[in-house]
């Protein structure tokens, strides 16, 4: 089946589900993408222009139809020449029907209904952009919160060794400058722990105003465990990426949707150089006072009925029609120079977003390796320290190399899932992370 055939579809089966969404217990990444689906406005505004073109598509097939207009007409008249005064009604109904226009109301109903397929790939869009801020939101608050992790662990083992160094100074072991570094330190990390704590309370912040959630509300996150093996997940190619997408991305199928009514607005203004046959019709009849007829001998006498044939046929009409279709050639240019281009940008995007995934995916194992290696130096410092082989200076120049070690590793991990996950969402997969 294609795109074109599920696109009514998904926006059916979406705007069905509107206020049905429940919160979750925990927010995970899908929990997040739901919600924001059915509740988003920016959503609902694009599903609600989507209704709007649906109407002029029906109103455009209405213009296939004849016309049938009433009227009453009801005067009283004060006439200071004339003893009495003058009352009169009249009625009709009239008929109006195209039957020939060079196809111009073919062409502007192939026209709405090429509409109301945009407006469809406009909720997609709307759709897709949500889906890629709450995805890079929610990975920041994963990085944060194994930042807090990290930055929590480090001030345990800072208060640890600010002890520890205190009773060695006690015993003589080491100076009052040294144990001075140490609460230096540790004063440092404390201070540190509070700015990721922050982060994750703004990442926590931006993720609740993206779902639009109420001032009261609590966000209980659901925090996935990540292995090695779900960030070195092997990527597809570029090449079969930007296919995908060109197929499914709906910025790209709205600007070639863009192209075919741009060639239907020419093909519907060189319609203006044809002439156009119209039938008509129509009754009417009257009353008045006045008369020595009755109301339904009036009513008889004054009956009229007609049908007639109108043709129009343009002979001159200031440069009208001419104007029109060169404007209409024009936009005809425009739009599909916009269609290269959205095809470009599309493109520049994946490229981007690719070398950003497979760059991640080598600093991540690069960061993964040298963090094992500054674990295990560090550990060895640490022992050599308690012994009094190592200073105060080298411990702490080997705990921050490790800390800055494990911040590289999480920072890596995180941009490497992030930019798995958008390629994911250019070929129209769903996003999950596990």
């Amino acid at each position: 089946m294609r795109i074109r055939n599920l696109l009514p579809i998904l926006v059916l089966a979406a705007a069905t589900t509107v206020y049905a969404q429940e919160k979750p217990e925990q927010w995970d990444l899908n929990g997040c993408i739901n919600y924001a689906l059915v509740n988003n406005i920016q959503i609902q505004q694009s599903k609600i222009s989507l209704e709007q073109n649906q109407v002029n598509t029906k109103l455009a097939k209405a213009a296939l139809f004849p016309s049938l207009t009433g009227g009453i007409n009801q005067n009283y008249s004060n006439n200071p020449f004339t003893p009495s005064n003058v009352y009169t009604g009249s009625y009709s109904i009239s008929s109006s029907m195209t039957l020939f226009d060079a196809g111009k109301t073919l062409k502007n109903i192939e026209q709405q209904k090429l509409n109301e397929q945009a407006g469809q790939y406009a909720v997609l869009e709307a759709e897709k952009n949500i889906q890629m801020s709450i995805l890079q939101t929610y990975l920041q608050i994963l990085y944060a919160d194994e930042a807090v992790k990290i930055n929590k662990s480090t001030v345990e083992v800072s208060e640890f060794q600010m002890k520890r160094g205190q009773e060695l100074q006690k015993a003589g072991s080491i100076s009052k400058v040294d144990v001075a570094q140490l609460e230096s330190q540790y004063s440092s990390d404390k201070y540190q722990l509070t700015v990721s704590e922050n982060s994750l309370s703004t990442y926590k912040l931006q993720l609740k105003q993206l779902l639009e959630l109420p001032l009261n509300e609590t966000i209980n996150m659901a925090i996935p465990e990540i292995n090695s093996t779900d960030v070195l997940h092997p990527l597809p190619s570029l090449a079969s990426v930007y296919e995908q997408a060109l197929n499914v991305m709906p910025q790209v199928k709205s600007s070639e949707l863009s192209v075919k009514i741009a060639n239907l607005e020419t093909a519907k203004a060189k319609t203006g150089y044809y002439p156009k046959l119209s039938l008509n019709a129509g009754i009417s009849t009257g009353h008045g006072s006045g008369t020595n007829f009755s109301l339904s001998e009036q009513f008889k006498n004054n009956w009229n009925n007609g049908i007639g044939i109108t043709v129009s046929v343009p002979v001159f009409s200031n440069r009208e029609n001419k104007s029109a279709v060169e404007k209409a050639q024009l936009s005809e240019k425009n739009s599909q120079l916009q269609l290269v281009s959205a095809q470009k940008e599309l493109l520049q995007e994946i490229e981007s977003v690719y070398q950003s995934a497979v760059s991640a995916q080598s600093q991540y194992y690069a960061a993964l390796e040298k963090q094992k290696s500054l674990k295990s130096s560090y550990e060895l410092i640490q022992q050599q320290f308690e012994l009094g082989m190592k200073n105060t200076l080298d411990l702490l120049t080997e705990k921050n190399n490790y800390l800055a070690a494990q911040q590289n590793v999480i920072q890596a991990k995180y941009l490497s899932i992030m930019n798995a996950q958008l390629l994911n969402l250019y070929q129209n997969k769903t996003l999950e992370i596990k």
